[in-house]
């Protein structure tokens, strides 16, 4: 290792200079205005899933059909090209805590866990670089419809020697997105995201019970897509691939959809408001 020495000492000074990039109060405070959009566009999935949990149609319960419902605002374009540049500054801020950790990963024994905390930085951050792309698509006047989207590269793989093994491996990913949420739901794992000694007591469990009650909802959520995709892997049926919109309708479609939906609404709702908490009080780091 010492022969290494210089080359790690070069590239340390380099990820110091880099995480001082990250920690700007410029960039923090581009992020918070992500995070603020981030809420947004929860509470408006709250809002159509909604409606249609009332039979009202027209507009997809995901991400895309809150963006769209943003773009017939007035003045959608310039909030788009906002919520779009905030996320996509709220992505480099996350992803900036890695900086802080990879030497972790030189370390035999702190390895795993330093892989772990990084790991959950860079999934944070590709999360908000992939709606900030959204909504920068939106911005320039491109249609874009994620459950579309999802249906035809399904389809693709499908096609493919293996692809059903890929389809079904993507499906357990999912799976394990909903269960990891509504893990963090039931633990409250979510907290350390919040900047707690920043926050006035009083606001604490109110936080917390919102947070909940919205990393629950999108558990579920989750869950459920990951399940209507796994069924696609195993039947060949493109048709049952569906992302955040189809599984609000595989729900509607039971026997206590309308109940069900308004749960779901009410959860997505709840993760807005959350967001809009962090925004006040942000934390980065999931380790802390």
């Amino acid at each position: 290792m010492t022969r290494y020495r210089p080359l790690l000492d070069r590239v340390h000074r380099v990820v110091t200079t880099a995480r001082e990039v990250t920690d700007h109060p410029v960039l923090e405070a581009l992020a918070r205005v992500g995070l603020v959009a981030y809420g947004v566009v929860h509470l408006l999935i709250g809002w159509l899933t909604w409606r249609l949990s009332r039979g009202a149609g027209g507009t997809d319960a995901d991400q895309t059909g809150a963006l769209e419902t943003v773009a017939r605002t007035p003045g959608g374009a310039v909030l788009l090209w906002a919520i779009g540049l905030g996320l996509l500054a709220l992505a480099l801020w996350q992803g900036g805590e890695v900086l802080l950790w990879w030497r972790g990963l030189l370390d035999r024994e702190h390895r795993t866990r330093t892989a772990v905390v990084c790991a959950k930085c860079l999934a944070k951050a590709a999360v908000y670089a992939v709606l900030a792309v959204t909504a920068l698509l939106f911005a320039v006047g491109a249609e874009y419809e994620a459950d579309e989207r999802l249906r035809e590269l399904t389809g693709e793989t499908l096609e493919v020697p293996g692809g059903a093994v890929a389809v079904g491996t993507a499906a357990v990913g999912v799976l394990a997105v909903g269960v990891y949420s509504l893990w963090r739901g039931v633990t409250g794992g979510f907290m350390r995201d919040v900047d707690l000694p920043a926050a006035p007591d009083r606001w604490e469990p109110v936080i917390e019970g919102v947070g909940r009650v919205g990393y629950a909802a999108k558990g579920v959520a989750f869950g459920v897509v990951g399940v209507l995709l796994f069924r696609a892997a195993t039947t060949a049926d493109v048709s049952t691939a569906t992302g955040l919109d189809g599984a609000m309708t595989a729900i509607g479609r039971t026997g206590a959809g309308p109940w069900l939906l308004g749960v779901v609404a009410a959860g997505f709702a709840a993760f807005g408001v959350y967001a809009l908490a962090r925004a006040r009080y942000p934390d980065r780091d999931p380790s802390s």
